[in-house]
């Protein structure tokens, strides 16, 4: 990956992720996707590598966040209702990328649970 791009978001599929970077091309940010033609190919794989990585340009990073902020739908439970984090009551939460230090992990990416991130706190949890 180049040293010049940082994660900006993690979708669990491609669809996902165009839309977001569709919009932030029209503002002129530079970005690319990561992971986008493995999941494409086999939609299984998303939660073992991780998803789709939104990467952008480092010095777009902050307005990307700020637009992305402004666009972004936070994860909700199977029943549509909102999921809200322990820590902060936030219901700001999204997918969280896989824990790769993980043993656990790297020997069976496959049975890895998903789990959630509070975009306010940072507060990971399932």
């Amino acid at each position: 990956m180049n040293d010049n791009f940082v994660v900006l978001a993690v979708f669990e599929y491609s669809t996902e992720a165009q839309i977001t970077k569709s919009k932030l091309d029209s503002e002129h940010i530079n970005t690319m996707l990561a992971d986008e033609k493995t999941i494409d190919t086999d939609p299984l794989l998303s939660q073992a590598i991780g998803g789709v990585k939104l990467l952008v340009h480092k010095h777009d990073l902050e307005r990307a966040t700020e637009i992305y902020n402004e666009i972004r739908r936070y994860r909700k439970t199977e029943n549509g209702h909102d999921i809200h984090c322990p820590n902060c009551n936030s219901n700001h939460i999204l997918m969280a990328p896989p824990d790769r230090k993980n043993i656990l992990y790297m020997l069976f990416p496959f049975f890895e649970k998903s789990k959630h991130i509070c975009n306010d706190c940072q507060t990971i949890f399932k």
